[in-house]
């Protein structure tokens, strides 16, 4: 006897796959003030960028973006659907890598799962199956 597998809508992937970035970036930024350098800076008031009110606001952009393509990904035409995906899948992954370099281990390696989603967003946007039209 074999296991039925059920065939997942691009859908459901792609919303799944924003849900696992989102915990990636959670995680990383919540592993971060287990250090004492990035504690002291916070007590001390010295966030760099990210210490300002635009900082912030601009940080709070760029993760609500994946947390509402969470739900887009579902409710989206699918044409836009794909095109969104693909462009922000790959905004994304830029933005992942360019924030790596000099990390500390467990960054450099949620940056490479992260790296890994995002690109896996843009793969099952980009290949997503066309409707055959009567």
């Amino acid at each position: 006897m074999s296991l039925s597998d059920l065939t997942i809508p691009v859908r459901l992937k792609l919303s799944a796959l924003w849900v696992s970035v989102m915990f990636c970036y959670i995680y990383g930024d919540l592993f971060g003030f287990f250090r004492r350098d990035i504690l002291n800076d916070i007590i001390s008031g010295k966030v760099r960028y990210i210490g300002t009110q635009g900082g912030l606001l601009a940080a709070a952009i760029v993760m609500s973006i994946p947390s509402v393509m969470v739900f887009l990904s579902l409710i989206l035409k699918s044409t836009l659907n794909r095109w969104l995906n693909i462009i922000l899948g790959i905004l994304y992954t830029i933005i992942i890598l360019i924030t790596m370099p000099h990390a500390w281990m467990y960054y450099l390696y949620l940056g490479i799962v992260e790296a890994v989603l995002t690109l896996l967003i843009v793969w099952f946007a980009w290949t997503w199956p066309k409707q055959e039209t009567p």
